[in-house]
């Protein structure tokens, strides 16, 4: 089964919080026998979304439409941004517009997990702003999401995940694959 982890974070350093989550949940799905693609925004080179202006449509939005369409299960993660997920993060998932057309358009029937992070305990905002654009695209959300206070989330001596967080992210792996719905086609 092919799983997604979108991180939806502008960042690029590998002791970022995005790639420390990232690490312990491509851990735990790889153990469980899935193959996982990492799709990083900050090194995508996605457009502004403008279908209206443009000939042809960007070979990375392409690139990128195909990603999310060929995954089953996706987990996406972002900071929170002013009480929502990074612009960024909105703006490739508009990119899956370019789908509409197709006999089975948009994201319909992919299962979505959620992870958001926040310096204070607002985090589930950005969940919910990436939940409605999850059913907006005719995914399923998983019902169980991890809304992460920032300053909980690692063990202070070595950076790692802390070992509450660590149950929830596992928690999230868990459940989300072991999802035994069958979606007609």
């Amino acid at each position: 089964m092919k799983v997604l982890l979108f991180n939806g974070s502008l960042e690029k350093k590998p002791t970022s919080t995005s790639f420390a989550i990232i690490a312990h949940l491509r851990e735990q799905l790889e153990r469980k026998g899935m193959e996982v693609t990492v799709f990083n925004l900050a090194e995508a080179s996605i457009p502004f979304f403008d279908t209206a202006g443009l000939q042809e449509i960007p070979e990375a939005a392409k690139e990128m439409t195909k990603i999310f369409r060929d995954a089953d299960l996706h987990i996406w993660l972002t900071p929170l941004y002013h009480g929502s997920m990074t612009g960024a993060m909105k703006n490739c998932l508009d990119w899956i517009e370019i789908s509409a057309r197709e006999p089975i358009p948009y994201l319909t029937n992919k299962v979505i997990g959620m992870v958001c992070w926040a310096e204070g305990g607002h985090a589930m905002q950005g969940i919910n702003t990436m939940e409605a654009v999850a059913k907006a695209l005719r995914a399923w959300v998983l019902p169980y999401s991890v809304p992460a206070v920032r300053g909980h989330l690692y063990n202070k001596a070595d950076y790692s995940i802390s070992e509450e967080y660590s149950k929830k992210f596992d928690l999230l792996v868990n459940l989300l694959t072991d999802v035994k719905f069958q979606f007609a086609e």
